[in-house]
């Protein structure tokens, strides 16, 4: 008789905090193209430590991807969140910027794609008439797939996109760590995690493939920088740093999960979702998360909520 492994799960929680989020869907005529888009509309926008948003994929739509989801034009599409912190200075301002950058240089440039807003608030941005002046004039208001949307000649043909686009508060700061016995194992059970998340809609990773090696804490032995290294975490200074060391034995690698949704609920679940897919995950021996004591949000994502 043999017994299935499970990884400790920790009595601990991650420390959520809020943001204000757009969620766009971006359409192309194949799943090639759309990716293109996807991945030039979120590059660099991993961690807002360096970057003015966090950005990545919720799911896929339409055909190819969830098909109870119908895109307005009937093509492929992508739901993509972008949060900025609510604790930035002139944060609407700032996500306003955010997607009128990355909306018209990355989707607008890419070829057959279109770019539809999800969420009906009010206030909104002006967007698409913000990025409909590329037109030079030659720009028209028309409505198609039952939306008001702006209309772009471009070299490749035409650009369609809504004229108003909204935000709403959102969360930021879901984490969970997998200790394991190596860097394979670590990576193993972080994708199978990435790949839970999927599952759960208003979620999205947006680190590089759902996935940091990298976990910060705030501050640094530089006064120049307001982050670093986690270094009470990172497994090759267990023997340096001795009792300082948070690494338990055996632990040759901790990868990090970061979870930002549409609410507290819905990143719980996205939580909930990725340990129950990676719990079993050979070589993992723990699963925990990180938090600064409340300092920094008040949005508790507990990885045991039966216990609390």
């Amino acid at each position: 008789m043999t017994t299935t492994h499970r990884a400790f799960v920790e009595d601990t929680y991650a420390e959520g905090f809020r943001s204000i989020y757009a969620e766009v869907l971006i359409t192309a005529r194949d799943r090639v193209w759309l990716d293109h888009a996807c991945n030039a509309a979120t590059g660099h926008a991993s961690s807002s430590i360096f970057c003015e948003c966090e950005a990545g994929i919720d799911r896929y739509v339409g055909p190819g991807g969830d098909e109870s989801f119908a895109t307005p034009d009937g093509r492929p599409g992508a739901i993509v969140q972008f949060h900025v912190p609510r604790f930035k200075k002139d944060r609407e301002k700032l996500l306003e910027k955010v997607l009128l950058h990355r909306l018209s240089q990355n989707v607008l440039t890419c070829p057959t794609a279109a770019c539809f807003n999800l969420l009906d608030t009010d206030p909104y941005f002006k967007l698409g008439r913000k990025i409909a002046l590329f037109g030079d004039g030659h720009q028209f208001r028309d409505h198609r797939y039952g939306r008001n949307v702006w209309v772009l000649p471009i070299m490749g043909g035409e650009f369609v996109i809504d004229r108003r686009f909204g935000f709403a508060d959102g969360v930021m700061g879901g984490n969970l760590w997998f200790f394991a016995e190596s860097v394979d194992a670590s990576l193993a059970a972080a994708e199978r995690g990435v790949a839970a998340l999927a599952s759960v809609p208003g979620t999205i990773a947006p680190f590089p493939g759902g996935v940091a090696a990298s976990g910060s804490k705030a501050g640094s032995a530089y006064s120049f920088l307001f982050a670093s290294t986690n270094h009470p975490f990172c497994p090759t200074l267990r023997e340096r740093l001795g009792e300082q060391s948070q690494v338990p034995e055996g632990i040759h690698s901790i990868m990090e999960i970061i979870i930002n949704g549409r609410d507290l609920t819905t990143v719980s679940a996205g939580t909930q979702a990725v340990i129950a897919a990676t719990v079993d995950t050979p070589g993992l021996i723990k699963i925990s998360a990180g938090n600064y004591g409340g300092r920094l949000g008040k949005s508790f994502i507990h990885l045991r909520p039966e216990l609390h």
